[in-house]
C-alpha cells in the first residue's frame, strides 16, 4: 500500500478542509517553527488509532478538535482520513480486493468517535488488524516523532522487543495467541461447570425417572377419565341438541302455523277493508243511478208532456200548463221534502258523529290498554321464564351438591382404603438396622485419618521440593559460573599457548630450524622457571638466547654454520656445569644441569636490584663488566644505563609462560570446582527426583485414598439415604395419616354441608315449584285479559267502523238531498222553462220535433232503470260480503291465541336445551377438548349409556386418589434433563476437542512466533550491523537478547561507534543515540518495509557529514518505502521529491503550501532556455 493523500478538516490548526497530495517516495513538509508540521505526524497517528491524548501533545482527546483562535470559532468536529493506493492487493483480509482504500477518523465534541475504511464504519481493532504486522500503527516504528528517538535508545529490552515483533510481523501471532489463551481459559472453566452440572444432574435424574413412573400411570389414568368425562359430555350434549332440535322444528311448524292464521288474518282484514270501500263504492253508486234515473224521468215527462200539448190543442197545451204549474207544485213539495229529509239527515249525522267519536274514544282507550295488557302477559311470561330458569339453577345446584355428596362419599371411601393400604405399609417396613452403617462410619474415619497422614506427608515432600529447586536452581548458576570460569581460563591458556607458539615457529630462525629438523626442540624460556615481577629483567639480558634450543651433536655443528640463519639464533651445547648462586641467576629455576653452566656464564656479573634508585646507588661500587638489572629491565653499568622496551614479539614470554602455568594449575583447580559443583547438583538431582517420585507416589495413594473414601462415602451415603427413606416413609406415613385424618373430617363436613345444602336447594326448588304455580297463574290471568282486551277492541273497532258507515250513509243521505234538491231546483227552474216554453209552443207547436226526443228519453229512462237495479244489487252484494268477512276475522283472532300459547311453551322448552348444550360445550371449552378428535373417539363409545359412563369415570377418579401426591412435572423434567444431559454430554466433548485444538494451536503459534521471531532477530541484527557502521563511517552495533527464550526476552541494544569502547549506549552523545536508533529503524525497514515512513525532525541532532548519510539512505531506501520527513535542514529538504509547506498566515489556522521539485527544475530550465 501507498499513501497517496492525506485529508485534514478541524483537526488542531487544520480548520478548513485541506488535502495534501503525495504523489512521491520523499515528501518533505517544511515551515517555520509552530506552524502546525508536526500535527500532520498526530494526525497520522490519530487516524491510526492512537486514543492516548498525551501521545498527541494534548490533555484530553477533545483538543485535537479546532479550538478556535481570535478571528475563528471553535468547530464541532475533526477528521483526518488516509488514501491509499492498493492496486497491489497488500492490504489484509476482505480490504485487499479494493484498489483504493480510505481509512477516516471523525471525532465530534460530544465524545462520539467514528472509525470508516471505505465510508463504512468500522471498529478501532478493525483498523489495527488492517496495519498489523506492516510496521505501522499509533506507536510503531514506522513513525518516528520528536523524542521518538531517544524513547527508542533509552526503551526496556521488553519495550525495546515490541519494535522488534512488529518487524517481524508477529503481532498478530500475539494477538491471535492472547485471544487463543482467552478461550482455553474460558473452555477450561466452562467444562469445569459442565462437569459439575453433569453430576448434580445424575442424581436429579434418578429422583426424577420414579417420580415419571408415577407420573406416566396418573396421566394414563387422567387421560383416560378426561376422554370419558369428555365423550359422557358429548353424549350429552348431543342428546340436549336433539331436543333442541326437536323443540326448533316444533316451534317452526307452529310458528309456521301460527305465520299462516296471522297471514290469514291480514289477509281477512284486508279483504274486510277493500270490501267495505267497495260498499261505498256501491252505496255512491246507487245515489249517482237515482239521481239519473231522476233526471231521465224528468225528461220523459217534459217530453211527454210537451207532446201531448203538442198534438192536442191549445186546450192540451192549457192543461199542459196545468200540469206543469201541477209539477211545479209537486217539486216546490218535493223542495219541501228535502228540506225535511236534510234536516233528519243532518240529525241522523250529527248522531253518527257522536257515535264515532264515542267508538274512537273507546278504540283509543282500548289502544292504549292493550299494549299495557300485552306488557303485563309479556312480564307474566318473563316472570314466568326467570322462575323456570331459577328452578333450572336450583335443579343444577342441587345436582351439583348431590355430585359433591357422592364425590365426598367416593373420597371417604378412598380415604378408608388408603389408611388401610398404608396401615399394612406401615407394618411391612422393619426397622433400620444401623449396625453396618456404623461399621461403614468408624472404616471411612479410619480411611480419613490415613489420608489426612498422607496428606501431611505429601504437603512436607512437596514443601521440600521448593527448597531444594532453588538449591538447585543456585547450584546450577553456580555449576555454570564454574563451567565459564573454566571455559575463560581454557580460553585464556589456549590464546596464551596459541601467541606462545606463534612466536616460536613464526619467527626469522623457524623456517630455519624445520629445514634442521630442530622444530621440536623446546626453547629455552619454556625451561626457565623466573621469579614473579623479573621476567622483563630476565629477557631484557637474554633477550633473543630465550629462543635458544639444545644441540646434542656437536659434530653437525660445522654444517649449521655453512647455513646462516635469518636472524639470531643460539645453540645450546651439552655439558653439565654447577651454577652459582646469587645475582640474576638466584631469580631463576632450571631443573637441567645442562642448562645450568650456559645460564651462569650468560648472566656472570649481574646483579639484580629493586628499583633504579638502588641501582644508582649501587653504579659507583660496580666492577668491570658487572651489571645492575631492575625489576623493569633496565641495565645500569659503570658508564652507561640501557633502557629496556618491549620492541619485539618475543616481550613477554616469560611472563606469559609464567601465566600459561598459573592457569594449568588454576584450570585443574577450575575443573575439580566443576566437578565437585556438578556432584552437589546431581546429589540435589537426585534428592528432587526422589521427592518427586515420592510426591508422585503419594499423589497416587492420596488420589487412592481420596478414591477409597469417596466409595466409602457413597456406601455411608447409600446406606444413610435408605435409612433416612426408611423414616422419611415413616414420617410421610404418619404426616399422610394425619393428613387423611384432616382430610376424612374436611370430607365429613364437606358431607354435612352437601347433605344441608341438597335440603335446603331441595326446599328452594319447592318453594320456586309453588311461586311458579303462581306466575302460571298470573300468566294465564294475563293471557285472559290480553284476549279479553283484544276481543273488546275487535268490538270496539267494529263499532267505529258502523259509526263510520252510518256517517258517512248521513252524509251520503244528505248529498243525495243536496242533489235532489238541485235537481228539484232545476225541475222547477224547468217547469218555470217549460212554463215560457209551453206557453211559446202553444203558440208554435212542434209535435214532430218533440216525439224522438221523447223516444230517446225513454230508452234512457229504461238504462237507467237497469243500472239502478243492477247498482242496488251491487251494494247489497257488498253489505253481505262485508258481514261474512267480519264473521271470517273474529274466528281467526279466537283461534289465534292457543296457538301463540304453544309456541311460547315451546320456545321455553328449546331455550332450556340451549342452555343445556351451552353448559357442555362451556365445560369442553375449559377442558380444552379437540371436538374433531374427540368426534372419532366418541364413535369407540356408540351404544355405551352414559350412566356405564359415569360409573366408569367414577372408578378412574378413585385410582387417581389412590396414586396420591404426584410430581405432574417430572415427565417433562425428566425429559428436559434427559435433554440438557445429553447436550451437557456433546457439550463437553466438545469443549474437550476444543481444549486439545486451542492447545495445538498455542502450541502451533509459538512455534511458528519463535521460529519467526528468531529470523527476524537474526536479519535485523545483521542489517542493523551493517548499516550502523554505513552511517557512523565505522564501529559496531548489535542486538542482544537478555534471556534463552525469545518468546519473552528483551532486547538490549550495544552500539561503539568508531574509536569508542564504550560500555553502554547511554554513555552516546544525542546525535549518536539518533543515528543509532535511525540505524535500527532502517534495519527494521529492510526486513519488513512499511509502506510509508513519516520522520518528525529526526535529522535536528546530526551535524552535515552525518546528515548526508542520513539522506543517501533515506533515498536508498525509498525505492521500497514512501518517506515523509519533517526537517529544518537544508540538506536533508535538497533529498525531497516534493516539498509541502505548511504556513500560519492566519493566527492560529495553518495552510498548506505544496512544491514539486522535479516540475520547478523544468520550469526553471524552460525559463532558462
Amino acid at each position: 500500500m501507498r499513501l497517496t493523500k492525506l485529508k485534514l478538516a478541524g483537526f488542531k490548526s487544520f480548520v478548513d478542509p485541506t488535502m495534501v497530495a503525495l504523489p512521491g517516495q520523499l515528501v518533505g513538509v517544511v515551515g517555520p517553527n509552530g506552524c502546525g508540521k508536526s500535527n500532520i505526524m498526530d494526525a497520522v497517528r490519530w487516524v491510526l488509532g492512537e486514543s492516548k491524548a498525551s501521545e498527541l501533545r494534548g490533555e484530553s482527546m477533545q483538543d485535537v478538535i479546532f479550538n478556535g483562535s481570535s478571528n475563528r470559532k471553535p468547530v464541532s468536529r475533526a477528521s483526518v482520513e488516509l488514501i491509499f493506493d492498493n492496486s497491489l492487493g497488500r492490504a489484509m483480509g476482505q480490504w485487499s480486493q479494493y484498489a483504493e482504500l480510505s481509512v477516516k477518523r471523525v471525532l465530534t465534541r460530544s465524545g462520539q468517535s467514528d472509525y470508516l475504511i471505505n465510508n463504512i464504519k468500522v471498529r478501532r481493532k478493525d483498523i489495527t488488524d488492517l496495519f498489523l504486522g506492516t510496521g505501522l500503527g499509533p506507536r510503531a516504528y514506522a513513525i518516528i516523532g520528536q523524542g521518538m528517538i531517544s524513547r527508542i535508545i533509552e526503551a526496556k529490552p521488553d519495550e525495546l522487543r515490541v519494535f522488534l515483533e512488529e518487524a517481524a510481523g508477529v503481532t498478530r501471532y500475539k494477538e491471535r495467541r492472547k485471544e487463543t489463551e482467552g478461550r482455553l481459559a474460558d473452555t477450561r472453566e466452562n467444562l469445569l461447570r459442565v462437569e459439575d452440572i453433569r453430576l448434580e444432574l445424575a442424581g436429579q435424574m434418578e429422583r426424577l425417572e420414579a417420580q415419571a413412573a408415577v407420573a406416566r400411570q396418573y396421566h394414563q389414568l387422567n387421560d383416560e377419565l378426561t376422554l370419558k368425562q369428555q365423550v359422557l359430555w358429548v353424549l350429552r350434549r348431543n342428546e340436549a341438541k336433539a331436543e333442541q332440535q326437536r323443540f326448533a322444528m316444533e316451534i317452526e311448524r307452529a310458528g309456521t302455523d301460527l305465520e299462516g292464521q296471522t297471514a290469514a288474518l291480514r289477509d281477512i282484514e284486508a279483504q274486510l277493508e277493500a270490501s267495505r270501500e267497495a260498499h261505498f263504492a256501491a252505496s255512491d253508486g246507487v245515489h249517482q243511478a237515482q239521481s239519473d234515473l231522476f233526471a231521465v224521468n224528468a225528461d220523459v215527462a217534459r217530453l211527454e208532456t210537451e207532446i201531448r200539448h203538442q198534438r192536442e190543442s191549445g186546450v192540451q197545451l192549457e192543461s199542459r200548463l196545468a200540469q206543469l204549474e201541477g209539477e211545479q207544485q209537486h217539486w216546490q213539495e218535493q223542495a219541501e221534502r228535502l228540506d225535511m229529509d236534510e234536516e233528519r239527515w243532518r240529525e241522523l249525522q250529527l248522531v253518527a258523529e257522536g257515535r264515532q267519536e264515542q267508538a274512537q274514544m273507546k278504540l283509543e282507550a282500548r289502544q292504549e290498554r292493550l299494549p299495557m295488557a300485552e306488557e303485563a302477559q309479556a312480564a307474566a311470561q318473563e316472570a314466568l321464564n326467570q322462575q323456570r330458569a331459577e328452578m333450572a339453577k336450583v335443579e343444577q345446584a342441587l345436582q351439583v351438591e348431590q355430585t359433591h355428596r357422592s364425590h365426598a362419599e367416593r373420597t371417604l371411601q378412598s380415604i378408608a382404603q388408603r389408611r388401610d393400604r398404608m396401615e399394612q405399609e406401615r407394618e411391612s417396613l422393619a426397622d433400620p438396622d444401623t449396625s453396618e452403617l456404623d461399621l461403614k462410619t468408624e472404616e471411612l474415619a479410619e480411611q480419613q485419618e490415613r489420608l489426612i497422614a498422607l496428606q501431611d506427608k505429601l504437603g512436607a515432600a512437596q514443601g521440600e521440593l521448593p527448597q531444594l529447586e532453588a538449591r538447585r536452581r543456585e547450584l546450577l548458576e553456580e555449576v555454570q559460573a564454574a563451567v565459564k570460569d573454566v571455559a575463560d581460563v581454557r580460553a585464556r591458556r589456549a590464546a596464551l599457548e596459541q601467541l606462545q607458539e606463534r612466536v616460536q615457529s613464526g619467527g626469522k630462525v623457524g623456517e630455519w630450524l624445520r629445514r634442521h629438523g630442530l622444530e621440536s626442540r623446546t626453547p629455552l624460556w619454556k625451561r626457565l622457571e623466573v621469579d614473579a615481577g623479573w621476567e622483563d629483567a630476565v629477557e631484557a639480558v637474554l633477550r633473543e638466547r630465550l629462543n635458544a634450543v639444545s644441540l646434542e651433536d656437536p659434530v653437525a655443528l660445522a654444517a649449521l654454520v655453512d647455513d646462516k640463519p635469518a636472524g639470531k639464533l643460539t645453540l645450546l651445547l651439552s655439558g653439565a656445569a654447577e651454577a652459582p648462586a646469587g645475582g640474576l641467576l638466584g631469580r631463576i629455576r632450571c631443573h637441567e644441569p645442562a642448562l645450568a653452566g650456559v645460564l651462569a656464564d650468560w648472566l656472570h656479573g649481574i646483579d639484580c636490584v629493586d628499583s633504579m634508585e638502588a641501582a644508582l646507588q649501587r653504579r659507583a661500587s660496580l666492577a668491570p663488566g658487572q651489571l645492575l638489572v631492575t625489576r623493569e629491565g633496565h641495565l645500569l653499568s659503570r658508564h652507561s644505563l640501557t633502557l629496556f622496551a618491549p620492541d619485539s614479539a618475543e616481550h613477554g614470554l616469560l611472563e606469559r609462560q609464567r601465566e600459561i602455568e598459573a592457569l594449568a594449575a588454576a584450570l585443574d583447580d577450575k575443573q575439580l570446582a566443576v566437578e565437585t559443583a556438578q556432584a552437589r547438583l546431581a546429589e540435589v538431582e537426585e534428592r528432587i527426583a526422589a521427592g518427586q517420585s515420592d510426591s508422585q507416589n503419594l499423589r497416587r495413594r492420596t488420589q487412592e485414598q481420596q478414591d477409597r473414601i469417596h466409595t466409602l462415602q457413597m456406601e455411608v451415603m447409600r446406606q444413610n439415604q435408605i435409612l433416612e427413606r426408611i423414616r422419611e416413609r415413616h414420617a410421610q406415613i404418619e404426616q399422610a395419616a394425619a393428613e387423611l385424618a384432616a382430610e376424612e373430617e374436611v370430607e365429613q363436613e364437606r358431607l354435612f354441608i352437601a347433605d344441608e345444602a341438597i335440603a335446603q336447594q331441595r326446599e328452594n326448588l319447592d318453594a320456586l315449584h309453588a311461586r311458579f304455580a303462581g306466575v302460571r297463574a298470573r300468566l294465564e290471568e294475563a293471557d285472559r285479559a290480553l284476549r279479553e282486551e283484544r276481543e273488546a277492541l275487535a268490538n270496539v273497532e267494529r263499532e267505529h267502523r258502523e259509526a263510520q258507515f252510518s256517517l258517512r250513509e248521513a252524509e251520503g243521505k244528505l248529498a243525495e238531498v243536496a242533489n235532489n234538491r238541485v235537481m228539484s231546483q232545476r225541475q222547477l227552474q224547468r217547469i218555470a222553462d217549460d212554463l215560457a216554453q209551453c206557453r211559446q209552443t202553444r203558440e208554435n207547436l212542434q209535435v214532430e220535433i218533440l216525439e224522438p226526443k221523447l223516444q230517446e228519453a225513454l230508452e234512457q229512462r229504461v238504462l237507467r232503470e237497469q243500472a239502478l237495479a243492477a247498482q242496488r244489487e251491487a251494494m247489497e252484494n257488498a253489505t253481505q260480503a262485508l258481514r261474512q268477512l267480519e264473521e271470517q276475522r273474529l274466528k281467526i283472532e279466537q283461534g289465534l291465541n292457543p296457538m301463540r300459547d304453544r309456541v311460547g311453551e315451546l320456545r321455553l322448552k328449546e331455550q332450556a336445551a340451549a342452555l343445556n348444550v351451552e353448559q357442555l360445550t362451556a365445560q369442553l371449552l375449559e377442558a380444552g377438548a379437540n371436538e374433531e378428535v374427540l368426534a372419532e373417539q366418541a364413535q369407540a363409545f356408540a351404544g355405551t349409556k352414559a350412566s356405564s359412563l359415569q360409573s366408569s369415570i367414577g372408578s378412574l377418579q378413585k385410582a387417581i386418589l389412590e396414586l396420591g401426591a404426584v410430581n405432574l412435572a417430572a415427565l417433562e423434567e425428566l425429559e428436559s434433563a434427559t435433554q440438557r444431559k445429553q447436550f451437557l454430554d456433546d457439550q463437553a466433548e466438545d469443549l474437550n476437542t476444543a481444549m486439545e485444538t486451542l492447545e495445538n494451536a498455542i502450541r502451533r503459534i509459538d512455534k511458528e512466533t519463535r521460529d519467526l521471531l528468531q529470523a527476524t532477530y537474526d536479519t535485523v541484527n545483521r542489517h542493523f550491523g551493517e548499516l550502523f557502521p554505513t552511517l557512523f563511517g565505522g564501529g559496531e552495533a548489535r542486538l542482544v537478547m537478555t534471556g534463552d527464550e525469545i518468546l519473552d526476552a528483551g532486547v538490549q541494544i550495544t552500539a561503539q561507534p568508531p574509536g569508542k569502547k564504550n560500555a553502554t549506549i547511554h554513555l552516546l552523545s544525542g546525535g549518536e543515540k539518533a543515528l543509532t536508533a535511525i540505524a535500527l529503524v532502517f534495519a527494521m525497514f529492510q526486513l519488513n518495509p512499511a509502506p510509508f515512513c513519516l520522520l518528525d525532525e529526526v535529522d535536528a541532532p546530526l551535524d552535515d557529514s552525518n546528515t548526508e548519510r542520513f539522506a543517501e539512505m533515506v533515498k536508498r531506501m525509498s525505492a521500497n518505502t514512501q518517506f515523509l520527513f519533517i526537517s529544518h535542514n537544508k540538506i536533508a529538504m535538497e533529498m525531497a521529491q516534493q516539498l509541502v509547506g505548511v504556513t500560519m498566515q492566519e493566527s492560529g489556522v495553518s495552510r498548506i503550501v505544496e512544491v514539486d521539485i522535479a516540475e520547478a527544475l523544468r520550469m526553471r530550465e524552460q525559463v532558462a532556455a
